[in-house]
């Protein structure tokens, strides 16, 4: 019995853990979208739902725990980058268009191969741009709201040090209790119990895609899918890269026109359901994986409710939640940008250029960033001539990778796999597919 319930209490933990540590990002990055309350609140369930299914159908048919989770760095990137010229209906249309670049990539290996072969200190160094107004939200809220804000750092700091994985959702039930005392009585009481389900009808324009669409399949790609892949490698199973982005961006396109802007395998809590805590079985984790995306679609039935409390507090304190859930994202992306010397200072001119929000011919800098870190990697790649060999080299020793090149993986880090093959197994563990 205790065998049968260990995977299921997992999954619970693993959706509730990862619903209340960034539906804050998620929101915050649909209101600046140009989403409103119901709009937004309609975009969270849509999610919610999509992500549910999603892994519930790749758990129970390939016996593999694919967590699914929708874009929190994709959020962030909506946060970053501000309404996009025609607002609401042009974000819904770049939704559906990063949801179709998504099935395209597992329909098409080499457009998968493309995207993983960004060099990775230029795409963590875009992340880290994206990310950075969000992570010092935090600051701005501690000399805005001191004693609001003081609180929800003091409760996430010291759950952060005896139990990390609900630092966020305590730092969140912290401000959710601020909320509740200081923000008005009616507010709270107009709170839907059941949100409603608001469709709108896309549009398109060329800022937008370039600006919005293409940032948002890259972000979602290099930080959430090749990474939540990279877990599963690392826990010893084989999953099928090809199927799990045919199947999420099939869930990104049905999410998109009820709000929805990207859904996509999970990185940051994948490895509740496919560690060992989920089960000492291999072979049993995948109900982790389907108990979590059946308890997300649950939890999507408060989205209502999570709107109307995000919509009475300060901004600044939700953005301040938000940067918290994002710090560890934030931390990642940096050590990626700069550990590589040869490339580092593309990888500054990436996060410079991001960071800085500038916009223009209406597209955002996201797309810059990444524009000036390759031309800056195509710079220096051609202005510096290759080492000569040292006399006492052995006849066998290759020389170092070209700064626009990706490193090889690390011994111990399996590469990406490409989206139509499964991703190596580790040896020693489990790789059941049925």
């Amino acid at each position: 019995m205790a065998g049968r319930v260990q995977p299921v209490l997992a999954g619970a933990v693993t959706a509730l853990v990862g619903f209340a540590s960034s539906f804050t990002v998620v929101l915050a990055g649909l209101r600046a979208a140009g989403a409103s309350d119901a709009q937004a609140a309609s975009g969270l369930l849509a999610l919610c739902v999509a992500c549910g299914f999603a892994a519930a159908w790749l758990g129970w048919r390939y016996r593999i725990p694919m967590s699914v989770a929708w874009s929190t760095p994709g959020a962030a990137l909506l946060v970053a980058t501000g309404p996009p010229p025609g607002g609401w209906p042009v974000a819904v249309g770049a939704f559906l268009v990063s949801g179709v670049l998504i099935v395209a990539a597992g329909l098409f290996p080499p457009l998968g191969r493309a995207v993983a072969a960004i060099p990775k200190p230029v795409a963590g160094a875009m992340l880290a741009g994206v990310l950075l107004p969000l992570c010092t939200a935090p600051v701005r809220a501690l000399v805005e709201l001191p004693v609001v804000a003081g609180s929800v750092v003091v409760g996430w700091l010291l759950l952060h040090r005896f139990a990390r994985r609900w630092a966020v959702p305590g730092a969140l039930v912290v401000a959710v209790a601020a909320i509740a005392l200081t923000a008005p009585p009616t507010g709270l009481t107009a709170a839907a119990l059941i949100p409603s389900v608001t469709l709108t009808a896309p549009a398109w324009n060329a800022s937008a895609l370039v600006g919005v669409a293409l940032p948002l399949f890259l972000v979602t790609m290099a930080a959430q899918n090749v990474p939540g892949m990279a877990v599963l490698v690392g826990y010893g199973y084989r999953p099928p890269f090809g199927a799990a982005l045919r199947t999420t961006g099939l869930a990104s396109l049905l999410a998109a026109p009820a709000g929805g802007h990207a859904v996509n395998l999970a990185a940051i809590t994948a490895a509740l359901a496919a560690g060992p805590d989920a089960h000492p079985d291999p072979e049993r984790r995948w109900v982790a994986s389907v108990t979590a995306g059946v308890g997300l679609a649950v939890l999507g039935l408060g989205a209502g409710v999570a709107t109307t409390l995000v919509a009475v507090a300060p901004p600044i304190l939700i953005e301040a939640v938000a940067g918290l859930a994002l710090l560890g994202a934030l931390a990642t992306a940096l050590a990626a940008a700069v550990t590589e010397p040869a490339t580092r200072e593309a990888a500054v001119v990436t996060f410079v250029v991001t960071a800085s929000g500038v916009t223009l011919i209406g597209v955002g800098g996201a797309f810059w960033g990444l524009v000036a870190g390759c031309l800056m990697l195509l710079l220096f790649h051609r202005r510096q001539p290759a080492p000569a060999a040292p006399a006492s080299a052995a006849p066998d020793e290759s020389a170092h990778a070209a700064p626009d090149e990706p490193a090889p993986a690390a011994p111990d880090e399996p590469a990406p796999a490409a989206p139509d093959e499964p991703a190596p197994a580790a040896p020693g563990r489990s790789t059941r597919v049925s």
